[in-house]
């Protein structure tokens, strides 16, 4: 056997161990930036719902987990130019985003809700309807991409829409009173009035489930890319059994003191 042909069997050799390396492990696309869901710290570590979720899963298929941080509005490009496998990020299952990605079944739920200053006069309102019509002339902020975003450009045009890349400097401008209003899922708000800097705000006493409005989404799933059809099969078995069994709600109550899986269909 001459070297050329020595040479071309290692070399498959070695794309074959690559390969084999890489079987076993589902790497997780996830924001990092947005608590209780999803926190990375300096060293790349993530903790949250998001990646106990993630950890769950991968328990349950039998492969080990790798997080991948990326902004939330960068994470769909990401997931089709296959830096990661799926995507665990709180991210609702909206019509335009099962365009670009499959999702899996749902898992979760999000209560959608306003946080003020206490001395706002949308502090007191009580419905939706009127919520909405005070919110024209407001300056509103959401997070880039999400949700929360869109619901505002459909149903409260007239509103000042403010995005930010993160919730952290959406709320550092609340805070500083740069915004009139802050929406996001009621969780992530939470952390925020828990804060010092959180003292003077509260909810608007308005719930806005996701089946309010289709903007909102069909809950929460796991995005995978379109051509991963059998990663998708394997992953919403896994998710109903999760769900079914409680681990995912047992989750949810660690970190948001409430059940918000949502059982298959």
């Amino acid at each position: 056997m001459n070297f050329k042909v020595l040479s071309l069997i290692a070399l498959l050799a070695g794309f074959a161990g690559s390969a084999c390396a890489a079987e076993g492990e589902l790497s997780i696309g996830t924001e990092g930036a947005y608590p209780p869901w999803s926190m990375a710290d300096a060293a790349g570590n993530v903790t949250g719902f998001d990646a106990d979720v993630g950890n769950l899963l991968c328990t349950k298929l039998q492969m080990k987990c790798h997080f991948v941080v990326q902004a939330f509005d960068g994470l769909i490009p990401a997931l089709k130019a296959k830096r990661f496998d799926v995507i665990i990020s709180g991210m609702s299952i909206t019509a335009d985003r099962k365009k670009e990605i499959n999702f899996s079944v749902g898992y979760a739920d999000l209560a959608n809700m306003f946080v003020v200053p206490k001395t706002s006069d949308l502090a007191g309102i009580k419905d939706v309807d009127s919520l909405l019509k005070a919110l024209d002339g407001k300056t509103v902020g959401v997070q880039t991409g999400t949700t929360h975003a869109h619901f505002i450009e459909k149903r409260v045009p007239k509103a000042n829409l403010k995005t930010y890349d993160t919730l952290d400097n959406l709320q550092i401008d609340l805070a500083s009173g740069r915004v009139d209003a802050a929406f996001a899922d009621a969780s992530a708000l939470q952390d925020f009035l828990a804060k010092p800097d959180g003292k003077d705000f509260q909810f608007v006493d308005v719930k806005i489930p996701g089946k309010f409005d289709p903007s909102l989404g069909e809950g929460l799933g796991v995005g995978i890319a379109k051509e991963n059809t059998d990663l998708k099969a394997k992953i919403d078995k896994a998710l109903c059994a999760l769900v079914a069994d409680g681990s995912i709600g047992k989750a949810s109550k660690k970190w948001f003191k409430s059940d918000i899986s949502r059982p298959c269909d």
